[in-house]
């Protein structure tokens, strides 16, 4: 009946879980135009499955002339077609696969940012890495810079280890990864929601700030909610996507754990949507800028195709048609950077249409500037 959820890492995140509904329904009601923010965080590894180059070549082609066909036919309430933020992995670095997503991006489709799996690593070893792979990307016409010509990045975990998260210390290495992140130019970690992998944090449908010892391992899992009015420019925001449990009446297993993840088995359709919206996650203080930020694994064939093809359409058709009516929601698709911006125009105060500040902190990567 509960769809294998004892076998889940429930008691991970449900308490935190219980305590967002809690929040959420004693939150002032909103009767007002909302805004959807919505951005898909790909974990893009042409190579998963131990693939060689020829093969990850054939999946970035896929995407360099499937993705245009497909986002053509949907545009968001200030006309633009729905962004893409490629969080590649820097492990997998070959020059034409961050070429043709350099000509996605020229084209206004999405963005780049840095995907890692690494293990035993020291933090010298990780400084190293990041530094390398940032250079490399910024080779490319990728990632943000600040005015002072810093490179700036989003940034995701592999396998989900962030901050040494995992039981056997597998997978990372560097207890004190958020500082690191931070020192190198991240401005917001994307990795979260990860159940029901052990790593998922109690925190769950927040963008909030990582507080106490940041020096331990996990230490991701202290928060304080953002919130209009305060900011820390000290340390990485922490973006989370939809987590929850979802009913299926209609089904065998009437319950399932609701993570985010767009699969081809598991497609993204207009119930999926309203999940995420309901978990109303944003910044305490403006509610009616509500951010849905959601993943997939969209290189590998299978999941390539269906995001290209009627997967796809599926969870656009949902999201244009439900929730662009301009009286009760108004949609605007935004990459990772983008959302980043808007979260921190909306604790400085702002308000309005938050299609204005989408690139209010961080501007567009060069290669996006024309």
């Amino acid at each position: 009946m509960f769809d294998g959820l004892k076998e889940r890492h429930l008691e991970t995140w449900v308490r935190g879980y219980v305590r967002h509904v809690i929040h959420r329904a004693r939150a002032p009601r909103f009767d007002g135009t909302r805004h959807l923010l919505f951005a898909l965080c790909d974990h893009y590894e042409p190579l998963w499955g131990k693939a060689d180059v020829a093969q990850g070549k054939v999946r970035v082609q896929a995407w360099e002339e499937g993705y245009p066909a497909l986002a053509r036919e949907f545009r968001d309430a200030d006309g633009r077609p729905p962004q893409h933020s490629f969080f590649f992995p820097g492990e997998e670095y070959t020059p034409g696969f961050l070429d043709s997503l350099a000509g996605l991006a020229r084209a206004g489709f999405g963005e780049v940012e840095l995907h890692l799996h690494h293990d035993g690593d020291t933090r010298d070893q990780l400084r190293a890495k990041i530094a390398d792979y940032l250079r490399i990307f910024a080779s490319h016409g990728h990632l943000s810079r600040d005015p002072d010509g810093r490179i700036r990045y989003g940034f995701i975990h592999g396998n989900w280890a962030l901050a040494n998260a995992r039981a056997d210390g597998r997978q990372c290495g560097v207890d004190d990864e958020l500082p690191l992140l931070f020192e190198t130019g991240c401005y917001a970690d994307f990795t979260f929601p990860a159940a029901p992998d052990e790593a998922q944090p109690d925190i769950v449908n927040q963008i909030y700030w990582p507080t106490g010892d940041l020096t331990r391992a996990r230490c991701y899992e202290g928060g304080e909610r953002a919130r209009v009015g305060q900011v820390r420019d000290d340390r990485i925001l922490m973006i989370e996507g939809p987590l929850g449990l979802a009913l299926r009446p209609r089904l065998r297993s009437p319950i399932r754990i609701e993570n985010g993840a767009i699969t081809a088995r598991d497609p993204a359709g207009l119930d999926r949507v309203r999940t995420w919206v309901q978990q109303a996650i944003g910044v305490e203080g403006r509610p009616d800028w509500v951010f849905v930020k959601v993943h997939t694994h969209g290189a590998p064939e299978q999941q390539g195709a269906s995001l290209l093809g009627a997967g796809g359409r599926l969870m656009h058709s949902a999201l244009t048609t439900r929730f662009n009516d301009g009286k009760r929601w108004v949609l605007h698709y935004v990459t990772a950077r983008e959302m980043f911006n808007i979260a921190r125009a909306a604790m400085d105060g702002r308000s309005g249409n938050p299609a204005q500040f989408r690139d209010y902190r961080l501007p567009p990567p060069p290669v996006r500037v024309i």
